[in-house]
């Protein structure tokens, strides 16, 4: 059973924490290119994204509590209290700031009548917000997946 946890903590990390990491950077080309739709289903994607992470975290618990009771494991382990630090800052920026910065980054392309490939002046509205936030959310999940792998 503890072999299954495993594999799906680690195969949820991937195909659930990956995508909340990297469609923050599709909506940041959608953003460029004015594609209004697009920007706000990728915006929806992440918000998705972002909430199904924390089965990830749920997993996390289930492999804790698991592994050999001689590995002395427990929330108050340093490496385990710091990766989910960060991964609560992560998960907060992304649905604090980043989501809403791509669906109000929608709704300006959208007032603006942009149409995709149109190369306007003003043809990233909140590009900055978007990428800085979604910079730092990956910066945080990537320090994550080093805490797990590492466990110094």
């Amino acid at each position: 059973m503890e072999t299954l946890v495993n594999v799906l903590h680690v195969v949820g990390a991937v195909f659930i924490v990956g995508p909340m990491a990297i469609l923050p950077m599709s909506a940041m080309r959608a953003i460029r290119a004015r594609n209004a739709s697009q920007v706000g289903l990728l915006a929806k994607s992440t918000n998705l994204f972002s909430l199904l992470s924390l089965v990830v975290v749920v997993l996390g618990f289930a492999v804790m509590g698991m592994t050999d009771p001689k590995e002395k494991l427990s929330m108050t382990t340093p490496w385990i209290l710091i990766s989910l630090i960060l991964y609560a800052i992560a998960i907060a920026l992304s649905l604090a700031l980043v989501v809403p910065t791509l669906r109000r980054a929608a709704a300006d392309l959208e007032s603006a009548g942009a149409t995709p490939g149109s190369g306007a002046a003003n043809a990233a509205p909140r590009y900055p917000a978007v990428a800085a936030g979604s910079g730092i959310v990956s910066l945080l999940l990537v320090a994550v997946v080093v805490l797990m792998v590492w466990r110094p």
